[in-house]
């Protein structure tokens, strides 16, 4: 007899196609998922799973390459952002359909955010490829939309790892999937403390620091930024710093049977062209941790 899992799939841009892996490996195992929520990509790989199209959307993304990702993007020079979503929920209709969630055959939540009213949206009715369209829609990255008089955007800003719409689902396990690696064991988790004047007791205190290879940072003249810097990489850092916080406290509230963590550094939120190497990874990451877990 099959476990029953119930599946929480974070929000991070291009590193969601580890999802992929995830979910491959729990069916491998004989876990049977009876319930899933997404944020953002975990929002569109749960949604696709749940329709029963996740093998033919893992064929089409793992031939993806660079140029395909670049005719998905839509430029919305003059808009509430960079690109907008339409012409990848076009091509994903195929997979998507006009299916209405309550229709699925397993429970699903996608959760955006109201970022008017700061509240999450879960969406639990209605056309699975809007409640999509809302989910994915990153800050400054993709234009939000607005459903119901509602303005939507993300739902990895409030909700990164959705656990909670999972919860009444009667599961065996819970396994969350965060895409922002964890703080390494050595690093504090208390502010920074950095002066703005250099003071004899500070300038003492970073050199002693700094013979253990540690050193309280002082604000000094700014130097040249990376010649290879771009806007997607400072907003990707920025949403995974922001996303990896909200997660960790989130979850010590409600905390999964299991947590699968994606390193940052496996990809930026736009390295689209990269699905192959992103499933693989998940693979990997799910095996090792229900090794771990003794199944």
């Amino acid at each position: 007899m099959s476990r029953t899992v119930a599946l929480a799939l974070g929000s991070g841009g291009a590193r969601g196609f580890a999802h992929i892996g995830v979910i491959q490996v729990l069916e491998e195992r004989g876990f049977e998922v009876c319930a899933v929520a997404g944020s953002s990509m975990g929002a569109l790989v749960g949604g696709v799973m749940a329709a029963g199209r996740l093998k033919d959307f893992t064929d089409w993304a793992v031939s993806l390459k660079q140029r395909d990702v670049l005719r998905l993007i839509d430029p919305k020079w003059a808009a509430a952002g960079a690109m907008g979503a339409d012409r990848l929920i076009n091509h994903l209709n195929e997979f998507l359909t006009d299916v209405e969630i309550e229709n699925l055959p397993i429970p699903y939540t996608a959760v955006a955010t109201d970022i008017e009213a700061r509240r999450e949206v879960w969406f639990q009715k209605g056309l699975l490829r809007s409640a999509i369209r809302a989910s994915i829609a990153i800050p400054g990255v993709i234009t939000p939309v607005v459903i119901d008089g509602r303005l939507l955007a993300d739902g990895g800003l409030l909700n990164p790892v959705p656990i909670e719409p999972t919860a009444a689902s009667g599961a065996e396990l819970t396994v969350a999937v965060s895409l922002q690696a964890p703080r390494a064991s050595q690093e504090p988790t208390s502010p920074v403390r950095a002066a703005a004047a250099p003071q004899w007791v500070e300038e003492w205190r970073g050199r002693f620091r700094q013979v253990f290879r540690t050193r309280t940072p002082k604000a000094t003249a700014p130097t040249a930024l990376p010649d290879d810097l771009r806007i997607g990489h400072v907003l990707g850092l920025s949403l995974d710093a922001m996303q990896d916080l909200i997660a960790r406290y989130r979850m010590a509230g409600l905390p999964p049977d299991i947590h699968i963590t994606v390193p940052v550094s496996a990809s930026g939120i736009l390295d689209f062209h990269r699905a192959a190497d992103l499933v693989a990874i998940g693979r990997e990451l799910t095996m090792k941790a229900l090794d771990d877990a003794g199944y």
